[in-house]
């Protein structure tokens, strides 16, 4: 059995972990309220996005002037993974789950006989893969310096992706990250964004409402305008969901790791209790005992 002293420091040590985590959770809850606005300031735009490129590249798709990041390198045995997770932890299963997606793709692309290459942003998710794919990984980008994720950083990787297609090192690039849907609900998801992928038949109309569109100058010159600049615009998609999804699970893990300390504090107290009591019952003996004795 422990001692007073052992139940005194454990109960001290449990409430002082019990103060930070309960910090945590307020910090997080602060910001994943600009987290969370910033992330719905953006679905639209990157929705907007989709629907101006499924109109012009409905008709270029299959065309031979159509740009390489929409009609591809006409091969897909060479997939570049980009997965987006955090450089901190104490998030729960938010760096896990994005991981655990990835990993379940790139095991079903090597059993189809397909190469397969991790371009991580945060460390949190390379820190997994690289246990679990060794030898795959391209590079990590750390965005632990960046104070707030804004376009500028979303084009800096978008750029990376896109210069690594160009000098043709992979066929596919598949985006991972997790979309915001509440405080204890983060979906995990895979977009492909090198080709870019366009909605045939009637899902095509239904993005469009049944409008059609005629542009100046062609189609051609807008897609190859507008292609680099969607890859940054769903990767900042991706980085704004990312970071409303890590501060709402942060949120949440902290409140559990609190409640779990004021209960782990109220069952030391009562170990602590029942010790002393003990003791004093066996003090009290002892001097009872003596006085008999006498």
């Amino acid at each position: 059995m422990a001692s007073l002293k052992d139940l005194r420091n454990r109960i001290a040590s449990v409430k002082a972990t019990q103060k930070i985590t309960k910090a945590m959770q307020m910090v997080a809850a602060a910001k994943l309220r600009r987290a969370e606005t910033a992330a719905a300031a953006a679905r639209p735009y990157a929705e907007r996005m989709e629907r101006v490129l499924s109109n012009l590249a409905t008709g270029m798709k299959d065309s031979p002037l159509a740009p390489r990041l929409l009609a591809g390198t006409g091969d897909d045995k060479r997939h570049l993974l980009v997965v987006v997770t955090a450089d901190r932890g104490l998030c729960g299963g938010f760096n896990s789950s994005i991981a655990r997606l990835a990993r379940d793709h790139a095991r079903r692309l090597l059993a189809e006989g397909r190469q397969v290459e991790f371009l991580c942003v945060g460390r949190k998710g390379a820190d997994i893969l690289r246990r679990q794919f060794p030898g795959k990984l391209d590079d990590v980008i750390s965005l632990r310096e960046v104070k707030s994720v804004g376009f500028d950083t979303a084009v800096s990787i978008a750029e990376r992706v896109t210069d690594m297609f160009a000098e043709d090192k992979f066929d596919v690039a598949t985006l991972f990250y997790s979309k915001f849907k509440s405080v204890v609900s983060q979906i995990p998801t895979a977009q492909q964004i090198v080709p870019a992928e366009v909605p045939e038949g009637d899902e095509t109309t239904d993005l469009l409402k049944g409008a059609i569109y005629e542009y100046e100058p062609s189609e051609e010159e807008i897609l190859e305008e507008l292609l680099p600049r969607n890859v940054a615009i769903q990767v900042l998609k991706a980085l704004l969901e990312n970071a409303a999804s890590e501060q709402g699970a942060r949120m949440s893990a902290m409140d559990n790791a609190t409640r779990n300390a004021g209960e782990m504090i109220k069952k030391l107290s009562l170990d602590y209790n029942r010790t002393r009591q003990a003791q004093i019952t066996k003090e009290l003996i002892e001097i009872i005992s003596g006085a008999e004795a006498l």
